[in-house]
């Protein structure tokens, strides 16, 4: 029997999650393995399977002719001094003013992964431009065990004001409609939905992807409208979905609120394939591009 090749256990996601948030340190998470393991052979091989795997995930190439790219550097004056990303639009629009989607990466600054995610909006027609938080610190390392160690030093506030200078500069783009939607991943989940708050009506819609959602008395100050996506085996924030959605409702903002059975927090992300669940990820990405259809692209 080849050991190395047994699936694995949900308690190695677990640790995996644990360990990528900075609940636990790597040794920590490396003898969690060990212990639902059948050998060290095993063990080993589990840690390979759920270590990311961006080549095999990439879904749109970043020299794909439908696309056009660029890096672009954001002054942000409030914030570490700048931030850096890069800014995607589709081929066919030429010089056309575009809709604009802020992409905001987990903790671990601006890998392939969510530059692949960038590219995928954009060729839904919007110009998407993913910010990188590691920027000061000389960006996203290649290595996502450094980038999480980079993420760690960062000043949260400084932080904050980074992503807002990015949000603001997109909107003002003299090639954007002046229509914004912003979308994050764990970490930028919560980033959208502190957008949401901070920009009031300058925001048109969010959807946070597995993010903490905003205290309830900030609630009413959201005018976008709000689509959420969580993995119903992401207990935490499971349980805390209900009181955002009953203050969305009572504030009277436009929102829906997604569970997805059988899905682990990270769901979406198709780098890390024992996160990822296809199914759950494909109807969340076909919400989301309907959302923003919806509430980006329209014109009133």
């Amino acid at each position: 029997m080849d050991t190395t090749k047994q699936p694995v256990p949900r308690e190695a996601i677990d640790a995996y999650n644990l360990f990528i948030h900075g609940h636990i340190d790597r040794r920590s998470f490396l003898d969690r393995v060990k212990k639902v393991a059948v050998s060290s052979a095993a063990a080993a091989a589990i840690v390979d399977q759920l270590m990311p795997n961006y080549a095999a995930a990439q879904q749109v190439a970043p020299n794909d002719p439908r696309i056009r790219t660029s890096r672009e550097t954001v002054p942000s004056p409030q914030g570490n001094g700048k931030i850096s990303g890069l800014l995607v639009r589709p081929a066919s629009a030429g010089t056309q003013r575009l809709p604009a989607i802020l992409v905001v990466h987990e903790n671990r600054g601006l890998n392939p992964h969510i530059e692949d995610v960038a590219r995928r909006i954009a060729l839904e027609g919007f110009m998407a431009f993913a910010p990188d938080t590691l920027t000061t610190l000389g960006g996203y390392p290649g290595d996502e065990e450094k980038a999480g160690a980079m993420f760690g030093k960062l000043d949260r506030d400084k932080m904050a004001e980074d992503l807002h200078a990015a949000a603001v500069w997109l909107k003002n783009r003299p090639d954007s409609t002046g229509r914004l939607g912003a979308t994050g991943f764990c970490f930028g989940g919560g980033v959208a939905n502190s957008l949401a708050v901070r920009m009031g009506a300058d925001l048109q819609a969010a959807v946070p992807y597995y993010g903490g959602a905003p205290p309830a008395a900030d609630v009413p100050k959201i005018k976008a409208a709000v689509l959420v996506h969580h993995g119903g085996e992401d207990k935490r924030l499971v349980d805390a979905w209900p009181e955002f959605d009953k203050a969305m409702t009572a504030a009277g903002v436009r929102h829906e609120g997604h569970i997805y059975p059988g899905a682990v927090h990270g769901f979406n992300n198709d780098a890390t394939p024992q996160r990822y669940n296809k199914a759950a990820a494909e109807q969340a990405w076909q919400r989301t591009v309907a959302w923003f259809n919806k509430y980006v692209k329209a014109t009133s």
